[in-house]
């Protein structure tokens, strides 16, 4: 049962989301009405500038086109049909309750209202809560996940993040909880809407064969719970699959007049790899040009906060290492434990974030468009984490990092409402 000091924080924590909510909505919506469009392609295929229009920017076409249409151009098996699907759903029910059916208007609609009901503040309050046992270092944690470095694309838009984030937070938390199954179906959801869902496997291989390996219960790795481990790690990646499979077994026929070279020229065929490479020239330092210097400086904060606590953590780690596996300490018994860890925000229990945090950041700095980490970033909780660190230990850094999101956030409205990038 929550505590009367942990209910308050989580309706404290949802009425400054409405509000946040709220005021990214009227930044955008009055940043539309009164600046010009960078292209006019929403007012177009939404006539007039009604305020449905505000939602469909960048990867918002993409989306309601696949709801609409289904997957009708090669370079759209880029995205998964988690939202396209959800998008679908809502339009029928707004069919059924006369508003209409199957326009981009209530697409849009549908999918940003649907985002609405998948708010993470206050799922990660609880997994903050879990970890620190401080409900004031998780209150201020959650609250900071408010002031985030895309608000359009968290707040506002029919996009992916929302989605992916709200399950990607709830998976944590069941592990945190030891809840295996739980988890897996939750980071299966998450899997449904990006493909990075695929690396929350970790977090079930770790609780369930890692731990007891470092900790030296080795009696709980037994046949039975491997063989759970590697059916609740696989279930994840399942979407992933399906996506790949479903475009072979379109494409990829014997039968047809057409084959891509795709189908043939890997072992594993995936449209997906083929059309991050050949549509968004995906790939190894492939970004690292003169003329993405701007995208650059965009993501520099966001991954350098990241790296910051990253570095923090494993610089840290030959203090942290006898907490998790104190058999590794020494085999003599009379040797005293290890002293106690001077900051909440080394606890063992955050290294597989950590490690996470780093796999993502490092993939998204090296081999990515790099102005997503902005939206892909603040799916990790230590993100807020870091930034909840920075408030208590470097003030001074805190208050830095809270006035970039602030002036960042507003000026990313900005942009997002005049189709400017970053997307």
């Amino acid at each position: 049962m929550q505590s009367a000091t942990a209910r308050r924080h989580v309706q404290t924590l949802l009425t400054l989301s409405v509000i946040v909510r709220l005021a990214v909505w009227i930044l955008v919506y009055v940043s539309a009405r009164l600046l010009p469009l960078f292209d006019a392609s929403p007012s177009i295929l939404i006539n007039g500038t009604p305020p449905s229009s505000i939602f469909l920017r960048w990867d918002a076409f993409y989306f309601a086109h696949i709801a609409r249409e289904g997957y009708v151009y090669e370079h759209e098996w880029a995205f998964f049909n988690g939202l396209p699907l959800l998008m679908r759903i809502s339009d029928h029910l707004q069919a059924l309750a006369g508003f209409g059916t199957n326009g981009w208007g209530t697409l849009l609609r549908g999918g940003a209202g649907m985002a609405i009901l998948c708010d993470s503040t206050h799922v990660l309050y609880h997994l903050s809560l879990h970890y620190f046992r401080s409900p004031s270092l998780a209150f201020s944690s959650a609250a900071l996940s408010l002031l985030s470095s895309s608000p359009a694309a968290l707040k506002l838009a029919s996009y992916n993040e929302p989605f992916f984030t709200y399950f990607s937070y709830r998976g944590m938390l069941a592990c945190a909880r030891s809840q295996w199954a739980a988890a897996s179906v939750y980071f299966a959801l998450a899997s449904m809407f990006r493909s990075n869902g695929i690396l929350l496997s970790g977090f079930i291989l770790w609780g369930m064969l890692v731990v007891p390996f470092l900790t030296g219960q080795k009696d709980l790795l037994t046949p039975r719970r491997l063989l759970k481990c590697v059916l609740l790690t696989a279930l994840p990646l399942i979407p992933f699959i399906h996506h790949n499979v479903t475009a072979y077994l379109q494409f990829c026929k014997p039968s047809a007049t057409h084959i891509p070279d795709w189908c043939t020229n890997n072992m594993l065929p995936s449209i997906y790899s083929h059309v991050q490479s050949k549509y968004w020239n995906v790939g190894f330092l492939r970004y690292w040009t003169v003329s993405n210097i701007p995208n650059f400086m965009f993501a520099l904060p966001v991954l350098l906060h990241v790296f910051a606590f990253c570095w923090f953590y494993l610089s840290n780690l030959p203090a942290i290492i006898p907490h998790i596996a104190p058999r590794i300490r020494s085999k003599n018994n009379d040797v005293p434990p290890p002293p106690q860890l001077d900051s909440p925000f080394l606890s063992p229990s955050l290294l597989p974030h950590v490690l996470h945090a780093l796999a993502l950041t490092l993939i998204l700095t090296f081999n990515a468009h790099v102005q997503i980490s902005l939206r892909l970033l603040p799916s990790l909780p230590l993100m807020y984490w870091a930034a909840a660190r920075l408030m208590l230990d470097l003030p001074k850094w805190g208050k830095a990092w809270v006035t970039w999101s602030v002036l960042w956030g507003a000026l990313s409205c900005v942009l997002w409402a005049v189709f400017l990038p970053p997307a």
